[in-house]
């Protein structure tokens, strides 16, 4: 069928005399049908046409076209960063664009004539790497005998212990302070040095900075009900800059300029740069003396202050904040009389879980009913929309009773209040947040006799679908729904429905204290009862997973897992299982993925550049393959290919025959190859982010030569081959450049 939106499709047929398309329209357009035929492949060569002339710039060339247009400016790809990858998948597509990035071959012929200056580092690494970056000559850093006739008063200075600003520091991108000689290279494939003559550091911010915007703070009553955390769910999380733009190309960037984390004396020191509108923190207190609702707590009011264990007792008509921990303190005869909410900004690897970030939104397609088009029905909630809870969306969808639904949430509020849906047959809903939104639910112990959840009861042909939320409190649970005096017409042995988690939440472990140490870690966050349905889950970060199926009526429902954290808060504890049960029902389809427990499956049909941290036991390892994965040894597993530590152990029999040097040797490359992570707690900004010293066969253990894992298609292995390239290419001549990485 021809594309029939396209508003060129009828312009052959406009061309006919109106007698021939009154004549048509008599026989019910059979000559308009075939014009549109026509017209289609006349414009796939128009548009073909078209789009040489664009391939002939680097801003408008389609992405194969990049490295064409690069060749003709000598551009030459990085053999470390690996081999191109395959042009007809999307993952392909994402490598080439990293490997052979558009910015740096537009800007190619610029680098060069700017080559050996220092800010041109800086905009290497953005372009290159796409990181935030700081470059430092280190040779001013150096302590030495300064000659009287040409003095410089700001370098080479001892260590002044009254300036704590310098003190705090030391040993960063920002160090005022002179160091003695280091004479280990900066570049160094071993242990790396810093302070030499020769060295100039690259410092990289790999974690993105993500907002989030007037919502509710979270009021720490077993510290006191003056206490609050900016995270709605009470960890201690330090706030980092929402970075300035450096409008001069010769600028070098300051602490303002990256995506660091706010200290506590630069934010006493510049506090007006730091809070307000547009800043990188507001809050406003409704009820508060003295203070308009509607506006934000002036920055007059608000005092930093360092709240480790709540010491410090704040000044009436005053704000203690504490950037480091993510805290902040009213005067304790003097607190709000409404709500608190708050504007912040923490710091993550990657577009993931519920979060503040563009994403792309999956809308349900118009459904045909009695030859009808019938568009789904929305019903919108958030504060400043009609409707304000999630309940009141839910009795109108009731009252509706469409085929379609979905419930959208515009803003980065917080709802708590029980949440029960009952879908009939073929019905679909999506309970989603907006694009750029990170709504909460907060599920509580509402019922003391009864189980508390987020409870979704399907029915055959239904799908439901939980979309950019993050929900803590209480688990999400679905049954299959019972409709007394209906009998079951399909087999139980056929998927009938769908479920879908994307971007989302599901607080591991229910929720985290201020340690994000899991408050119940023997929960499960997902749960599904008896429901013969397809589990989809894309981008989200998800506690334990319980299964319950009946093993002898029902086959195995599949699941799929990709570019996602299954977290079961400790090694002991099931990441995927089921009740009373060795294995949960289930076949399982894993894609660039990390799990953190145990994993017991009925079978594996895939599972590929994945980490798995713990015992993976599968029930049936005669069907699917994991391949480019790390699994403990020891797991039962359907055949590997390529896997970690298998690699290893295998060389190690090849190298050495001597049994008691064999053995030791193994042990110590199983243990080299684990991998180590930066944070493997669910709320620290570098959760689940591989550690600087993971082996390299780890971080390029992928088939794409990335990193097996959740973050595999951030593609950080190449990017930094990319930018130790084509530093070593800029640097001048005698100097050598070197890539930091502080977060």
């Amino acid at each position: 069928m021809p594309n029939t939106t396209d508003p060129r499709i009828d312009r052959l047929y406009r061309l006919l005399p109106a007698i021939y398309r009154m004549r048509d329209a008599e026989k019910k357009y059979p000559l308009q049908a075939l014009l549109r035929v026509i017209s289609e492949q006349v414009n796939v060569v128009e548009d073909d046409i078209s789009q040489l002339y664009e391939n002939w710039f680097i801003e408008t060339c389609q992405d194969w076209a990049v490295p064409y247009v690069a060749d003709l400016i000598g551009y030459r790809p990085v053999a470390e960063a690996g081999p191109p990858g395959n042009l007809k998948t999307a993952t392909g597509d994402a490598l080439n664009r990293v490997l052979v990035p558009r910015r740096e071959v537009a800007n190619t012929i610029r680098y060069r004539r700017r080559k050996g200056t220092l800010a041109l580092l800086e905009t290497l690494a953005n372009d290159v790497a796409g990181w935030p970056a700081r470059a430092v000559e280190v040779f001013k850093l150096l302590g030495w005998t300064q000659n009287i006739n040409h003095t410089h008063i700001q370098r080479a200075r001892l260590v002044d212990v009254r300036e704590m600003d310098s003190l705090d520091l030391i040993d960063g991108p920002f160090d005022r302070t002179a160091h003695t000689v280091d004479v280990r290279r900066i570049d160094s494939h071993r242990t790396k040095g810093r302070h030499n003559i020769p060295t100039v550091g690259v410092f990289v911010w790999r974690l993105k900075p993500y907002s989030i915007t007037e919502a509710p703070a979270y009021c720490a009553e077993s510290a006191g009900p003056h206490c609050y955390t900016f995270s709605v769910l009470g960890q201690d999380a330090p706030l980092f800059i929402h970075p300035e733009p450096e409008t001069d190309p010769t600028h070098i960037a300051k602490e303002m300029n990256v995506p660091a984390p706010i200290r506590r004396l630069s934010f006493d020191a510049y506090k007006e740069r730091y809070y307000g509108p547009d800043r990188s923190i507001v809050i406003w207190a409704e009820g508060w003396p003295n203070i308009d609702s509607v506006q934000p707590v002036p920055a007059s009011a608000i005092l930093p202050a360092d709240l480790s264990n709540w010491q410090y007792t704040t000044p009436r008509d005053h704000i203690a904040v504490d950037p480091v921990l993510g805290r902040f303190a009213f005067p304790p005869g003097q607190l709000p009389r409404k709500g608190v909410r708050v504007t912040y900004h923490y710091a993550f690897s990657d577009d993931m879980g519920g979060g503040e970030y563009t994403r792309t939104i999956l809308e349900p397609s118009p459904r045909i009913i009695d030859g009808l088009s019938v568009d789904p029905h929305f019903y919108r909630v958030g504060r400043n929309e009609k409707l304000h809870r999630i309940a009141d969306a839910l009795d109108q969808w009731k009252q509706d009773a469409p085929a379609d639904a979905v419930i959208e949430i515009t803003d980065s509020g917080v709802y708590v209040e029980p949440i029960y849906i009952e879908l009939g047959e073929n019905q679909s809903m999506q309970l989603r947040a907006s694009s750029g939104k990170r709504p909460t639910i907060r599920l509580l112990d509402w019922r003391t006799d009864l189980p508390d959840a987020l409870s979704i009861s399907m029915s055959r042909g239904s799908r439901m679908t939980i979309d950019g939320l993050l929900i803590t409190g209480r688990a999400v649970h679905f049954t299959k729904r019972d409709v007394p005096g209906v009998a079951e017409e399909i087999p139980e042995r056929v998927c009938a429905s769908d479920i879908v988690i994307r971007h989302s939440t599901l607080v591991p472990g229910w929720g985290i204290d201020c340690d994000c140490q899991p408050m119940r870690p023997a929960e499960p966050s997902l749960e599904i009862y008896n429901v013969q349905a397809r589990l989809m889950i894309e981008h989200s970060i998800i506690g334990s997973i319980q299964i319950h199926q009946n093993e002898v009526t029902m086959d195995p429902i599949p699941v799929t897992v990709s570019d996602s954290i299954l977290d079961a808060s400790a090694p002991d504890k099931e990441a995927i299982g089921s009740p009373g049960s060795a294995f949960a029902h289930a076949t399982m389809t894993i894609r660039r993925s990390a799990f953190f427990g145990i994993v017991g499956v009925h079978a594996m049909a895939l599972a590929e550049d994945s980490i798995f941290m713990d015992c993976v036991h599968v029930a049936r390892r005669q069907i699917g393959c994991m391949r480019f994965c790390y699994v403990p040894a020891g797991c039962r597993t359907p055949r590997r290919y390529r896997c970690q530590p298998d690699l290893v152990v295998t060389a190690v029999k090849d190298e050495i025959s001597d049994l008691a040097r064999r053995a030791a040797a193994i042990a110590n490359e199983k243990l080299r190859v684990t991998p180590q992570f930066t944070a493997r707690r669910y709320g620290l900004p570098g959760y689940g982010q591989l550690g600087l010293d993971c082996a390299v066969e780890i971080r390029r253990g992928a088939e794409s030569t990335s990193e097996m894992g959740v973050f595999h298609n951030l593609y950080q292995p190449q990017r930094e081959a990319n930018l130790a390239a084509r530093l070593d290419e800029f640097t001048p001549a005698g100097m050598e450049a070197g890539i930091v990485f502080e977060t």
